[in-house]
């Protein structure tokens, strides 16, 4: 009996489309599950649906992918260079992670160049009252291993010390050892203790020149003394894990943007910064941006507004994959780190996401974006975007790589070689 030749074919094509139909179902079934996370507060398990971040495409498109992860260059003191002495340096940590890199730093030094004795810090929130230990935060056994060698350090200042009778003194962020001797030392010598505050007249963030003893130090204490603590640590991957799951339309890779809404308001996003330059970025210009420059509509971006705000939904519109805290964090950890209004911890939950993005995108200017940018470019995570207007339909993302990076002039390549 013949086989007629058409049946063959119809038949072949009806299996065909059937099998591309289950496979859109399917699709189409993920796809509307990730969408109802950008802003929801309703909770997705991702238990069963891991991404192997080790299949994340390298220099592929915008993503460009990591750099070689470059190793620490600076070296610890080879010898005690001064004169041990029997007062001890205090200081808070304040002001969010970005802060504390440079005061950790600075509080080194001087204690360095006084031959005195650091105190491990305490850590101080925005609001009075608002105080926690420093192992909340960070790994204190960590920080003081690596100062073995550089200072002496111990956790509490000794109850034979007043804190009243401590004397309070302030010094500029990336403090010299002219400033210590000069303003510094003589208010050591006449009090026996300080206190230490760092302020910051400048963001100054530029590599430095000839590198001594000062500049090893300072990058020891940027880069290599603080580690969060397990629980902490632990809670930034998993989100970051999370974040990768959702991006499987982009091998895993997204994007982070530091944009938050009540900054916007304040002076210093008001007009330009010393070059004329736009310095900050609201959630709709940031959306055009990052479309212009070619990131597609699937796109997962991640922004540190902790909770859902109506200014982002213009960001939201372009790239429906937009989430916050409030979306990805684990359902057990929200009461602590969350719900707690501890605004603390959601700054170093932001910094570390920031620092471990595919690619990272300040929408304003500051303080976290240098050190963000630092901490990267030891990682080899160098796809920094500043954001600005886009003249036309389109432009090239790597015309608007940070200077950090393209003209590698930040203080972290003084560092890693």
């Amino acid at each position: 009996m013949g086989v007629d030749l058409r049946q063959v074919v119809a038949g072949v094509l009806t299996l065909t489309m059937f099998v591309m139909l289950i496979h859109m179902i399917k699709r189409d079934h993920f796809d509307s599950v990730q969408d109802k996370l950008p802003g929801a507060t309703e909770d997705f398990s991702f238990e069963n649906s891991k991404f192997d971040a080790t299949h994340v495409r390298k220099n592929i498109g915008l993503w460009k992918g990591d750099a070689d992860q470059l190793n620490p260059c600076w070296a610890k003191p080879s010898g005690d260079d001064g004169e041990q002495t029997e007062g001890f340096v205090t200081f808070s940590l304040t002001n969010g992670p970005e802060y504390h890199i440079s005061q950790i730093a600075d509080a080194v030094i001087v204690a360095r160049n006084l031959g005195a004795t650091l105190v491990i810090p305490d850590i101080r929130g925005s609001q009075p009252g608002d105080k926690r230990n420093f192992e909340d935060i960070y790994d204190v056994d960590v920080f003081m291993k690596s100062m073995e060698g550089v200072v002496r350090v111990v956790k509490d200042l000794p109850a034979r010390i007043s804190t009243h009778k401590i004397a309070a003194v302030k010094v500029p962020n990336r403090v010299t050892e002219d400033y210590i001797a000069k303003h510094v030392e003589p208010i050591y010598r006449t009090k026996g203790n300080i206190r230490l505050a760092t302020y910051f007249p400048s963001i100054n963030m530029r590599k430095a020149g000839k590198k001594g003893d000062s500049d090893s130090i300072a990058c020891l204490a940027m880069y290599g003394s603080l580690e969060l603590q397990p629980e902490m640590r632990d809670l930034v991957n998993s989100m970051v894990e999370r974040l990768r799951t959702l991006s499987r339309n982009s091998d895993g890779q997204f994007i982070a943007v530091d944009l938050r809404v009540e900054m916007l308001s304040k002076k210093g996003c008001q007009g330009s910064d010393s070059d004329g330059e736009k310095s900050c970025f609201n959630a709709q210009e940031i959306a055009v941006f990052l479309r212009k420059i070619g990131y597609e509509k699937d796109t997962t971006v991640y922004v540190t507004q902790s909770r859902w705000d109506s200014s982002l939904d213009s960001l939201k519109d372009l790239f429906p994959k937009t989430y916050t805290k409030e979306a990805i964090m684990p359902a057990d950890k929200k009461m602590k780190f969350l719900d707690s209004q501890d605004s603390e911890m959601e700054k170093v939950i932001d910094f570390y996401i920031s620092s471990q993005s595919d690619v990272f995108v300040p929408a304003i200017s500051g303080l976290l974006y240098a050190n963000v940018a630092g901490k990267r470019i030891g990682s080899g995570k160098t796809q920094i975007l500043v954001p600005a207007h886009v003249q036309g339909s389109s432009a090239s993302a790597s015309s608007f790589l940070s200077p950090y990076i393209s003209k590698k002039n930040h203080f972290a390549y003084s560092c890693y070689c």
